[in-house]
């Protein structure tokens, strides 16, 4: 039996029949050494969400966080105000576990670059990936809100999943995004920004 939602078959037979929205991408960078990377065009009222993927981010020291912050500036400044919060899981090699809330985390009305890992490693094999969302950001009526996922090679060494999700809370347009460590450099890795439709 198929549901129907407002004359759109959405499920018929087990099977999503509807469009959820396309992703293009729009552009990448790949890091060498790069104390930053930025994304300074692209971000603008064409689609309603961006996601930024991260591939094999690799840093230069151990215990660093990767981090991020935007612009409404065009990329003069990164500093827009953020609420957030943050959470993690984590596994060690040693069969440890761990679920924790993050205070270290966590900003509250700051201008902080945002962390989204503990203590991502530096051995050679070691590297972080993720994606971040980034909804409405051309929006001037609205805060911009941001969905975070991490996963990270610890130094410890183990897994950690992090969750980060808050907002910048601007009212005018974010049109440009910077990545960096908390220290150091961004060795190598792949960061990709896509343009979600909504339909």
């Amino acid at each position: 039996m198929p549901f129907i939602s407002n004359g759109t078959t959405i499920l018929d037979n087990g099977a999503f029949s509807v469009s959820l929205g396309s992703q293009v991408l729009l552009s990448e960078q790949t890091a060498s050494a790069s104390a930053s990377i930025s994304f300074t065009s692209g971000i603008d009222s064409t689609y309603p969400i961006y996601k930024f993927q991260f591939i094999n981010i690799h840093n230069s020291s151990d215990d660093n966080q990767f981090s991020f912050n935007f612009s409404t500036d065009g990329g003069s400044n990164y500093n827009v105000t953020k609420t957030s919060t943050h959470f993690y899981a984590i596994h060690t090699e040693a069969d440890g576990t761990g679920f924790s809330y993050y205070v270290g985390g966590d900003l509250a009305q700051s201008t902080a670059f945002q962390i989204t890992t503990l203590e991502s490693g530096a051995d050679n094999d070691e590297c972080d990936v993720g994606e971040l969302y980034l909804f409405n950001p051309s929006s001037t009526t609205f805060v911009k809100h941001f969905i975070c996922t991490m996963n990270e090679t610890g130094a410890a060494p183990r897994a950690s999943n992090n969750f980060i999700a808050g907002y910048g809370n601007t009212t005018s347009a974010i049109d440009a995004v910077q990545f960096k460590m908390a220290s150091g450099n961004i060795d190598s890795g792949t960061i990709k920004l896509y343009g979600i439709s909504g339909s």
